[in-house]
């Protein structure tokens, strides 16, 4: 290959930004009522600028939804606020503690609130009548993420059933789905941590401030650096020290923890993650280490 084709050759983000414009080009042209939930994390960022470059000039057909756990980092809230005005988009905003006033979920005793956006996000889902529903879950993050097709149908109660996927062949994506059912659909499903990273190098998107180094006082629970806050922290017996940390995921306060890192630009995330050996939910979550199928389980009662 010549020096000039190579300049050109198309690359491996390239092909998976492919995919994935394609992918939510289809769902526009599938479905009646589209959503795409957004909690300002950097993969549900990756896919509204996905959106915004796949429908530009206008704004891309979808709602967004955050399922707001009421333990979210406000740096995290600002940030999402941002980006649906800069991009002139359209939110929906389901307060967990909404739910939790009614009656509707009850809170933990570990104090956990991601295992209690279930039922306010299908709640949502029927409320809205969305046919389709957008998320940033990928391949590599966890193992029953892994059983997700890209097109993923829910039943009229919400659930998933691994043993209904749909065969999908090339590029073909089947949206059929009886009155009552949604389908789930995960564009950036084939790209791992680091090829998120690099797309937002190549793009130039920006992040909250919280996946950079920064520093920060914490707290050691059950293995992981937490920060103090209403959801529940220090304990009596733990003590809240200073620490150099970033966040591989931006969850709910409660159950998402710190890395200790110096990584402070994408480029030192980039080198962090490749010499890495746990992922991003491995290194960070608690509500992931609950059980061995804890993901799975939630999966099928109709969570994300």
């Amino acid at each position: 290959m010549s020096a000039p084709a190579k300049e050109k050759a198309v690359t491996g983000i390239e092909q998976l930004e492919a995919e994935a414009i394609h992918v939510l080009r289809e769902v526009a042209g599938e479905f009646d009522r589209p959503a795409l939930l957004f909690s300002g994390g950097k993969d549900s960022t990756v896919l509204v600028h996905l959106a915004v470059r796949a429908f530009a000039p206008v704004a891309p057909p979808f709602t967004l939804v955050h399922v707001d756990t009421g333990h979210n980092f406000p740096e995290v809230l600002q940030f999402r606020d941002d980006i649906v005005e800069r991009f002139g988009l359209r939110l929906h905003v389901a307060e967990v503690q909404d739910w939790i006033d009614r009656g509707a979920v009850q809170e933990r005793q570990d104090g956990m609130r991601n295992p209690l956006q279930t039922v306010p996000l299908l709640d949502t889902i029927t409320d809205e009548k969305f046919d389709a529903v957008i998320g940033g879950g990928r391949r590599d993050e966890e193992r029953s993420r892994a059983k997700e097709r890209i097109f993923s149908v829910r039943d009229s109660f919400g659930r998933w059933d691994p043993r209904r996927q749909r065969v999908e062949l090339w590029n073909l994506y089947n949206g059929m789905h009886s009155p009552g059912e949604h389908v789930r659909v995960f564009p950036i499903s084939n790209w791992t941590e680091l090829d998120v990273w690099r797309y937002v190098e190549a793009r130039d998107i920006e992040l909250p401030s919280l996946y950079f180094a920064h520093q920060r006082e914490v707290y050691l629970r059950d293995g992981m650096w937490l920060t103090a806050g209403q959801w529940g922290g220090p304990g009596d017996d733990e003590e809240t020290v200073e620490k150099t940390v970033r966040y591989r995921t931006v969850g709910d306060g409660s159950c998402t923890g710190a890395v200790e890192s110096d990584a402070a630009t994408v480029a030192d995330i980039i080198a962090e993650i490749k010499a890495s050996r746990l992922t991003e939910r491995g290194a960070s979550r608690a509500d992931d280490r609950m059980s061995e199928a804890a993901m799975e389980d939630r999966k099928r009662e109709g969570y994300f």
